[in-house]
């Protein structure tokens, strides 16, 4: 293929793309606005799928490596009521076909199975306009440009290109999250010994209707995790956590008459309490055929984490996508059969994704995260 290829966003499915495209001798370039792989952290565990997320990593030709990056046992669910009652216990299962990875460490065997200068770091997108003789021009908050015969947008829940396509937007869930954690070697991590073992082997979820704490081990020892709410937009728009500790006192109080056990995560955090709001795009968001453009992952199908399918799926699309256009000689083909398998896949699990958000802080929660988890996969 003899089209130039930008891709905005150097999330999984961007990083994916421009490896299975390279694979195949294909050049792509990736934009991405952070300014190095290291700016930010990249969040705790990443459950890998056999049908999506591993089948990316075996068209990328990374499996292998991949396989020495995973945390055995690292599955382990622990489902607990307001008391800190066990209502579901399922230890880690070190030969699980959805093994455990950090998300960072996943990152970065992306980033550095790529060519060298394939992302161009510090490159936030301003704006993108279709060329009238075809193509697009990028325009860049740096003042920089680039132009280009196809541009994909993997660059997540507020796309910058997800407007040539669509006009839809992200909508507010009704849940956020607030991260909290144990830092290792820490005090608070050492004067919490109990509240750690509560854990169990992976994962906690202390769920109750409109709240929840939720938790897992780091590979360091320490906890990382997040409190949820269900809470209206005008509550999350007048949160301030300008003074961290006022902060986790307010949420503390939310979970009043909780066992002294799980709210200790929150009381005793060492993250800077961040606000993460959830949205998501509609379930079945499609759109027109538009020349030259298309989306993958969070882009094209926001979704809640409640499916687990988010990163999985992003990285199913880098690698869908690049198989197409190298099958296809016609770019036009290519994009077409692209989207029509993207439509479907990011229907379902959007659908199912919202089902479980329900499921975790509905009227019928803990009991309905234990039946959950408790169902044959």
């Amino acid at each position: 293929m003899r089209k130039t290829i930008a891709i905005v966003g150097a999330g999984p499915g961007g990083l994916t793309l421009a490896r299975v495209l390279q694979a195949h001798g294909v050049a792509a370039t990736i934009y991405e606005s952070e300014a190095s792989a290291g700016t930010r952290a990249q969040g705790g565990l990443l459950d890998l799928h056999e049908e999506t997320g591993q089948v990316a990593l075996r068209a990328a030709g990374l499996y292998d490596e991949f396989l020495t990056l995973v945390r055995p046992g690292e599955d382990a669910k622990r489902v607990v009521d307001r008391h800190g009652t066990v209502l579901f216990d399922r230890p880690g299962d070190p030969g699980s076909a959805r093994p455990e990875v950090d998300r960072g460490e996943l990152r970065r065997l992306l980033v550095d199975a790529l060519a060298p200068g394939t992302i161009r770091w510090g490159h936030k997108l301003a704006s993108v306009r279709h060329r009238a003789g075809g193509g697009y021009d990028l325009a860049f908050a740096d003042g920089s440009g680039a132009r280009a015969d196809l541009v994909v947008g993997a660059d997540g829940a507020w796309s910058r290109v997800r407007p040539l396509l669509t006009p839809a937007t992200p909508r507010y869930s009704g849940t956020c999250f607030i991260e909290i954690a144990l830092a290792a070697g820490g005090r608070n991590r050492r004067d919490h010994r109990a509240s750690v073992a509560a854990i169990g082997g992976g994962t906690l979820m202390a769920v109750a209707p409109g709240r929840g704490i939720i938790a897992h081990r780091d590979a360091d020892g320490g906890v990382r995790g997040y409190v949820a709410l269900n809470k209206p937009e005008e509550w999350v728009r007048s949160i301030d956590f300008g003074d961290p500790s006022a902060g986790l006192r307010r949420l503390a109080d939310e979970f009043d008459g909780w066992s002294p056990l799980l709210t200790a995560f929150v009381t005793h955090s060492d993250a800077e309490p961040w606000l993460r709001p959830i949205y998501a795009l509609p379930v079945g968001l499609t759109w027109d055929r538009v020349p030259g453009a298309t989306l993958v992952g969070d882009a094209a199908h926001l979704m809640s984490p409640f499916a687990g399918e988010g990163a999985n799926l992003a990285l199913y699309d880098g690698a869908d996508l690049a198989a197409k256009l190298v099958e296809h000689p016609d770019p036009e083909a290519a994009l077409t059969a692209y989207e029509e398998r993207l439509f479907k896949r990011g229907a379902d699990a959007a659908d199912r994704s919202a089902r479980n958000l329900e499921i975790f802080f509905g009227e019928e929660t803990p009991r309905s995260v234990a039946t959950l988890f408790g169902r044959p996969s």
